[in-house]
């Protein structure tokens, strides 16, 4: 993989869709000394309650993802999006080299449950049980690794990266991967698999170009808070590459 960008995050929001100026703000994203970005982009992904704004395209494009806004670079590696109403937004940034970057939280699995931080944490006894089910467990999918997981003793929630690069039904050739978010419940005394799972992408691609694609998730990029005051977000990915390797699909 080529040097990964180094991002330094501004947010800039406004009024978009009809709303009042008191309803958006501006976002910038500084990247700082980032090489290679090609764009910023913003996902209002859930409602409130932990709802699809809108229903997963199953036919997604790795390259060209659903966004809900594109930032603008006003120079020095400065990305700005305008009129953006309030709300959270995951932002993504795609470098050159197949490179995507991706922020995250852990949205409610079930009704009425509480969202959860992208950088929750959860023990190494918990963690390493669930790793041990997934692995254990048997999937359509030829590659289920869990990414990131965060909870606490009666819920854990997990980010997982699910890849079938082996021959399917679909054209020849063709591969898929989509990310989901699982939930794990403590229930007589151990961890058991939800049934319920909340689906964040689902892409359809030739196995050969998905194989050199560097797909990467990054709690801090998740859960940007806009309400009716400019967000400035700094956010250095190569020291954050180079401190604590992001989790994701590696070429």
């Amino acid at each position: 993989m080529q040097s990964t960008v180094i991002p330094t995050i501004v947010l800039c929001l406004s009024c978009v869709l009809g709303r009042s100026a008191a309803e958006a703000a501006t976002l910038t994203v500084d990247l700082g000394d980032a090489k290679g970005v090609t764009l910023v982009g913003a996902i209002s992904r859930w409602d409130i309650d932990g709802n699809h704004h809108r229903p997963v395209d199953p036919k997604a494009k790795i390259d060209a993802p659903r966004l809900d806004a594109v930032a603008t670079n006003t120079g020095k590696n400065k990305w700005v999006f305008k009129d953006l109403p309030k709300g959270k937004y995951d932002l993504l940034i795609m470098g050159r080299d197949r490179v995507r970057i991706e922020g995250f939280t852990y949205p409610p699995v079930l009704e009425f449950d509480p969202f959860l931080p992208g950088n929750a944490t959860t023990d190494d006894e918990t963690r390493r049980f669930i790793a041990d089910d997934i692995k254990k467990s048997q999937h359509y999918e030829n590659k289920v690794v869990p990414l990131y997981m965060g909870g606490n003793k009666k819920t854990a929630r997990v980010l997982v990266m699910l890849i079938r690069d082996k021959p399917t039904s679909y054209t020849p050739g063709a591969g898929t991967i989509r990310h989901e978010i699982w939930q794990y419940d403590w229930n007589y005394g151990g961890w058991q698999k939800n049934k319920r799972t909340k689906v964040l992408d689902r892409a359809l691609l030739q196995v050969s170009e998905l194989r050199r694609w560097t797909w990467l998730w990054d709690p801090q990029l998740g859960g940007i808070e806009v309400k009716d005051s400019p967000v400035e977000i700094k956010y250095e990915l190569r020291r954050r590459a180079a401190g604590q390797k992001l989790k994701g699909l590696y070429p």
